[in-house]
């Protein structure tokens, strides 16, 4: 997985006032989690785009004053109408113990549902991971080249290797919505074999 860097600064005050300061001069207020102690820092806005508005998962490589510290984006916060990065929490890395996180899906191969003219729907667009730092995936593919209408493709059909994925084993990823016009056409189909069976029901009524 890739490792994107984070250039931090201590802050030594933690009120609402400063966080404010802070975001005004284009910086974040963070918080590292994981440690003997929480760090509390900040960082320049313009170095999450990378993290934050990506289809991929990432390592962070956190060098706050000099000291350097392995880890991932754990939450965020974001302004309810401007959406600015309002803040960011950290969870510090350590070989040997698992974590967990939301890796995106990136879907696949050609589904013969929407080659028909149905619309895929994307029931999942990331999934709940635990593995091992060195094991955690950037994503994870989902093949769509069996999906035709009626299906779903489950959490359990998903190849998994050396991670375990926390969603619900069934649990759909995405399926496949049959056009409304192929709908209609599916029922008058219907509707003409049951006139039919009934028309040949009577015409053999008559001849016995």
């Amino acid at each position: 997985m890739k490792t994107l860097e984070i250039i931090g600064y201590k802050r030594a005050n933690l009120g609402k006032k400063e966080a404010k300061a802070l975001r005004a001069d284009g910086n974040v207020p963070c918080v590292l989690y994981g440690g003997k102690e929480q760090v509390h820092f900040s960082a320049p806005m313009i170095l999450f785009r990378e993290l934050v508005y990506t289809q991929e998962a990432h390592f962070v490589n956190l060098n706050i004053e000099g000291t350097e510290y392995q880890a991932i984006l754990q939450d965020t916060q974001f302004h309810p109408v401007s959406e600015v990065l309002l803040h960011a929490d950290f969870l510090m890395l350590f070989e040997g113990k698992k974590i967990k996180m939301d890796i995106p899906v990136h879907f696949v191969g050609q589904s013969p549902g929407v080659s028909k003219g149905g619309a895929l729907i994307k029931k999942r667009r990331v999934l709940h991971v635990l593995a091992l730092p060195k094991d955690m995936p950037e994503h994870i593919d989902v093949d769509l080249g069996k999906l035709d209408f009626g299906r779903a493709i489950k959490v359990s059909e998903v190849a998994t290797e050396n991670f375990e994925i926390l969603d619900t084993q069934q649990a759909s990823i995405a399926v496949v919505e049959m056009p409304r016009a192929l709908r209609g056409k599916d029922d008058e189909e219907g509707e003409e074999e049951k006139v039919e069976g009934a028309e040949d029901a009577e015409a053999e009524g008559a001849e016995s």
